[in-house]
């Protein structure tokens, strides 16, 4: 699943990022998310979350 709406993704959901120093390459993080920081319903680059173990990026992927 995409992780570019917002009701999709709920903290303690494992989810696959992409850190801001990843960007370019797009290099995913995997981690389990901690609490959610985009305010808006979507967007089209991906929710921007917290991890659990502080890293923050935006979600690529969501495991169900």
């Amino acid at each position: 699943m995409e992780g570019s709406i917002r009701r999709d993704i709920k903290p303690g959901i494992k989810v696959d990022i992409v850190l801001k120093k990843d960007q370019r390459t797009g290099i995913p993080t995997r981690g389990i998310v901690s609490n959610i920081l985009t305010r808006s319903s979507s967007h089209p680059h991906g929710i921007k979350v917290r991890l659990e173990d502080g890293q923050v990026g935006r979600v690529k992927k969501i495991y169900t």
